[in-house]
């Protein structure tokens, strides 16, 4: 049976080393996310770090997740001083758990205040898509995805919550 694959990548307003307010309060709840959304019914899980999560995005073992990888347009910097991104990677039974783990809970009211943290870049924040129930999605898949689906809009390679496709290719709005 497919499964769904979520990639979600915004810039951030500045560095996540910035000891800012605003930029403690959106990694302090990080935690809690991550917590409710890895116990929601559907959700199979997301890339993490293979050896423990020390050095940068970059520098990390993201094992069978594959090598980081960012968007063309994000531009910022890619040191531990610098880095300005926040990006998952998830695998999930189906749309409709995948949608309710993101647009309710503690993950709804980080959204609410995602134009504090992230910059408005123009370019779609997450991509959905399907994968065989033996594969696992690659961050270089996620950004792939993300930038076809900026370039052609909603597609069956790649779409959005509010435009999605089932596994077969069909449009849930057609």
């Amino acid at each position: 049976m497919p499964r769904l694959a979520l990639y979600t990548f915004g810039v951030l307003k500045s560095p996540l080393a910035d000891p800012a307010p605003l930029t403690r309060e959106f990694q302090d709840s990080g935690g809690p996310v991550y917590r409710k959304i890895s116990g929601h019914p559907g959700y199979l899980g997301r890339a993490e770090p293979a050896d423990g999560g020390r050095g940068t995005l970059f520098d990390l073992d993201w094992g069978a997740w594959g090598e980081f990888a960012v968007p063309t347009w994000y531009d910022k910097g890619r040191t531990v001083e610098t880095i300005a991104l926040a990006a998952t990677l998830s695998l999930w039974t189906d749309l409709r758990p995948a949608f309710d783990a993101v647009y309710t809970g503690l993950h709804r009211e980080a959204l609410n205040r995602r134009h504090d943290w992230f910059e408005r870049t123009g370019h779609p924040s997450h991509v959905l898509w399907w994968v065989s129930d033996s594969a696992i999605p690659t961050w270089q898949d996620g950004v792939s995805r993300l930038e076809h689906l900026h370039d052609h809009g909603s597609t069956p390679h790649a779409f959005t919550f509010h435009r999605s496709f089932d596994p077969g290719g069909d449009s849930d709005q057609d």
